[in-house]
């Protein structure tokens, strides 16, 4: 069929009139689009697909044709680049009203007759085509986005054990001590002993129950009820809040220039607070001059997408090799034995990299010759038009 033949000798023009809509609308560069030239270079196959389908209807796009697998390759890269359901859905009208323009302004320059019901025919095949492309692409997509779910759930189910057996194990260490205390004659330094037992222990709940408490304020199920504010801002914020902490510690907390971004509020204060608390705890007692900064910039990842970057550097004790491995685990604290002075859940940065985790972000550790240095990375919220949950909106 002419139309058919027409699609495919215009099906690279056509492929590129489709990137540029999609780079016009999303908070990515073009080039990353689509990132690689082997998958500019197979997109085409889409259209090609749709063409043998517009050609002959007996040419169905079946599960496992070419068409079909750089659909769900195309899924799957949109759901590492962060793209929401909406605007998966979206990409493939926009292909749909690419592809019918082209054909509505060929049709007129094909010198053969044709029926008005043979057009409405090819009109539908178009239309199906485009559908079951799309099927492909959101299914898979659909499947990324369960399976990681049900990653989240396993690991918070995980996370409720750990706390279960935490708590239980600092509530019957605090009855255990009070039932001592009522039970026993003790003498002055044992009732002391036996009444910092209750007191460390219930203390430990209460700073991982307000842990808790500040990590379910942080919704990320919906970017539009969150509260967003420049990273300065926040930043100066946590600083505040952990003044009399470091002055106790005699630790200089510094801000560096950071980049005056919207950032998620309580997410962003949450890590920073964790973070130079940290620093602050483990300083070393030996140096003079004790400090944690912080600092940040913008910077792009491995997809292409902008972000915001943000450190804590210290110049403390550091964190021996052989325990870094678990450094972001639940419950686990450096300098265990070896600091013991220093209180603590160990809960403080595995919510960290659950928060930074659930808005998209990463957070890690990199251990200079003198500290540590920890950091976080977040897409970077752009104040924009059109901009929807998740991302910006393709229309």
């Amino acid at each position: 069929m002419a139309l058919a033949r027409r699609l495919r000798g215009a099906s690279t023009e056509l492929t590129h009139r489709w990137l540029d809509r999609i780079a016009q609308r999303v908070a990515i560069d073009a080039n990353h689009v689509f990132p690689t030239e082997e998958l500019l270079d197979h997109v085409p196959i889409l259209i090609d697909g749709i063409a043998d389908h517009l050609e002959d209807r007996s040419n169905t796009i079946t599960a496992d044709s070419a068409v079909v697998a750089k659909a769900m390759e195309l899924g799957a890269l949109r759901h590492a680049q962060g793209f929401d359901a909406y605007q998966v859905l979206k990409e493939y009208e926009i292909l749909g009203g690419i592809l019918f323009t082209y054909l509505a302004g060929t049709v007129d320059e094909i010198p053969l007759g044709c029926s008005r019901a043979e057009l409405f025919g090819c009109a539908h095949r178009v239309y199906h085509a485009i559908a079951l492309v799309q099927q492909a692409t959101t299914t898979e997509y659909l499947r990324r986005v369960t399976e990681k779910l049900s990653e989240r759930d396993a690991r918070l189910r995980s996370f409720h054990r750990t706390l279960a057996h935490e708590l239980r194990n600092r509530i019957g260490a605090a009855a255990g001590a009070a039932e001592l205390l009522e039970s026993v004659e003790l003498g002055d330094e044992e009732r002391k002993t036996m009444s910092g037992v209750v007191a460390r222990n219930v203390g430990s709940m209460r700073t991982t129950l307000e842990h808790l408490l500040e990590l379910s304020r942080v919704d990320t199920s919906d970017v539009r009820q969150q509260r967003h504010v420049r990273l300065p801002r926040v930043a100066a914020e946590a600083a505040r809040q952990l003044r009399d902490l470091a002055r106790a510690h005699g630790v200089e907390v510094r801000l560096a220039p950071l980049p005056d971004v919207d950032v998620n509020a309580a997410a962003v204060e949450l890590c920073l607070t964790n973070f130079i608390a940290n620093g602050v705890k483990y300083s070393d007692p030996a140096k003079p001059s004790r400090w944690v900064e912080v600092s940040g910039e913008l910077a792009v990842d491995a997809d292409g997408r902008q972000e915001v970057v943000v450190h804590v550097r210290d110049n403390g004790l550091g964190v021996p090799p052989d325990q870094r491995a678990g450094l972001f685990g639940r419950f686990f604290r450096a300098h265990e034995h070896s600091a013991q002075y220093v209180e603590g859940t160990g809960l403080g940065l595995s919510i960290v990299l659950e928060t930074v985790r659930a808005l998209g972000g990463r957070a890690w550790a990199t251990f200079p010759e003198v500290g540590t240095e920890f950091a976080f990375a977040l897409p970077e919220r752009r104040g924009q038009e059109g901009r929807r949950a998740g991302g910006q909106e393709i229309d």
